[in-house]
């Protein structure tokens, strides 16, 4: 059976499209064990300098960082549990939702989801895929590494270890009703293909 964890960043709830392009992807996949982190309803917490200590390659002592690191290891190891990582990515001022990359502050934590050795860094996550399920209001020209959410968002999932990513993109969806339906059956198409 295939393990799914699903991130969902939009703030927009049962608006959000990029929400509705994961509900479609996991509807083809009726017999998947699905693990749901949404991080509008339950945001990870920003890095602070309180919390660095507790999720960091080795947790400090203490009650005041257990907490993060709890989070931490709850975190990576649902990361680990997973064969596919489905995740949800808005576009918020030319990049990802703040909460999905405080996510991914915690998820990264060296000796545990990557390392570093002669030949520099070395992701540790390996044999999952990732499915990028992302939502534009605009349309861009992604050759040119601009807007910045799936270009930083496939860096971070690379850096521990996810190189096999797909991306799923409905964009223009702010011109109009037509063309965000558009968008949306074109994305539904690309979703239906990868079943």
């Amino acid at each position: 059976m295939t393990k799914i964890l699903v991130i969902r960043s939009a703030a927009t709830g049962e608006a959000s499209v990029s929400n509705k392009l994961i509900d479609a992807y996991l509807a083809a996949r009726p017999n998947a064990q699905v693990t749901t982190r949404d991080l509008d309803a339950n945001p990870v917490p920003h890095v602070t300098q309180a919390s660095l200590a507790g999720i960091g390659r080795a947790a400090a002592e203490g009650a005041q960082f257990a907490e993060a690191r709890a989070l931490q290891d709850a975190l990576i190891g649902e990361v680990m549990a997973a064969d596919t990582l489905a995740i949800g990515l808005p576009l918020y001022n030319f990049g990802m939702p703040s909460t999905l990359k405080a996510w991914f502050d915690y998820v990264a934590r060296a000796g545990t989801t990557f390392q570093y050795g002669a030949n520099g860094a070395e992701g540790l996550v390996k044999g999952k895929k990732a499915v990028i399920f992302h939502a534009r209001a605009g349309k861009y020209d992604d050759a040119t590494g601009f807007p910045f959410a799936v270009p930083h968002l496939k860096a971070l999932l690379g850096f521990i270890g996810i190189t096999d990513v797909e991306v799923i993109t409905a964009e223009g969806l702010a011109f109009g009703p037509d063309a965000a339906a558009a968008a949306i059956t074109d994305a539904h198409a690309k979703i239906a293909a990868l079943a």
